[in-house]
């Protein structure tokens, strides 16, 4: 799966409005500012709080 560059470009974090960097390996779209992963089912962004998870430390120097 592979995410729109278009749809990219104007999802926001819905909590700090800050831009989200697309991992394909996790099919996950993160924002590093809030350190939250917002995850891709069925090829839709699921951008609820309640749905995201926290990234690790790891994750978060991670460059993907």
């Amino acid at each position: 799966m592979t995410i729109d560059k278009k749809l990219l470009a104007i999802l926001v974090c819905p909590l700090c409005k800050g831009k989200l960097a697309y991992n394909k390996a996790a099919e996950e779209l993160w924002c590093l500012a809030e350190g939250l992963a917002y995850p891709i089912r069925d090829d839709i962004p699921v951008m609820l709080e309640g749905e995201a998870r926290q990234l690790t430390v790891e994750e978060k120097l991670e460059r993907f």
